[in-house]
């Protein structure tokens, strides 16, 4: 249990000392899940209104690759993303290889299904007399929308932490698209897998302490919007 304790201690030290090496990982995290985020939502959400709101043929299958995809590996994201942006893939002429840039694709592609089926859940269970009541009341249709979304707006904020949750967890991504290079695309995530392998566990224990830290601002900010 002693380095344990020594690696919190150390860990604490880094954190306090604001060790260049440790702070590059949280940056790094932070820029490519907050981009690939901000996409996800963008064209999540609405993905997931039409698909919950609407019936259209075709719909039952699509729900369940929707689904289907909300287990989808990291790694074999990271692969198919690999495959794209390498030299030789179609997307190579780009650059995008052992970038943050192509974190964030990689990201984007595992946020998004996430985002899209729970959207499409709780808009599908929206209480259906709600519809009729507004259109009792001679709302518009884009009124109704807007109502809809209000309603569920709490379920949508739940969707949008879920989401982030997977993205900043997740190893497999980071380390094939982005190289795991110091100083450039070492993320949390993979910083502490390394560290850890290394025996340089203060290290990975401060990245750790940071990870948790995140996961709990995001949590309370949500907590706080839900009172607001």
């Amino acid at each position: 249990m002693d380095f344990i304790v020594a690696g919190f201690i150390r860990a604490i030290e880094l954190l306090i000392n604001f060790d260049h090496s440790t702070y590059t990982a949280v940056s790094a995290t932070l820029q490519a899940s907050t981009c690939s985020m901000l996409i996800s939502l963008g064209a999540g959400l609405p993905a997931g209104f039409l698909l919950g709101y609407f019936n259209f043929k075709g719909k039952r299958p699509l729900r369940t690759v929707l689904d289907t995809l909300l287990a989808l590996p990291t790694v074999s994201v990271g692969l198919l993303v690999y495959a794209f942006i390498s030299s030789q893939g179609p997307l190579g002429q780009f650059g995008l290889l052992f970038t943050l840039t192509g974190i964030a694709i990689g990201q984007t592609i595992l946020a998004f299904p996430i985002v899209t089926a729970i959207t499409a859940s709780i808009v599908e269970n929206i209480d259906p007399e709600l519809k009729l009541t507004l259109v009792s009341l001679g709302a518009g249709k884009r009124n109704i929308i807007m109502t809809c979304l209000w309603e569920v707006r709490y379920g949508l904020l739940a969707a949008a932490v879920t989401a982030y949750g997977r993205v900043l967890t997740e190893v497999g991504i980071s380390m094939m698209v982005g190289g795991n290079i110091k100083y450039h695309t070492r993320t949390i995530t993979t910083a502490i897998a390394l560290e850890t392998n290394k025996g340089m566990f203060a290290d990975g224990i401060a990245l750790g302490i940071v990870l948790i830290g995140i996961a709990f601002a995001v949590n309370i900010s949500l907590s706080f919007l839900r009172k607001q």
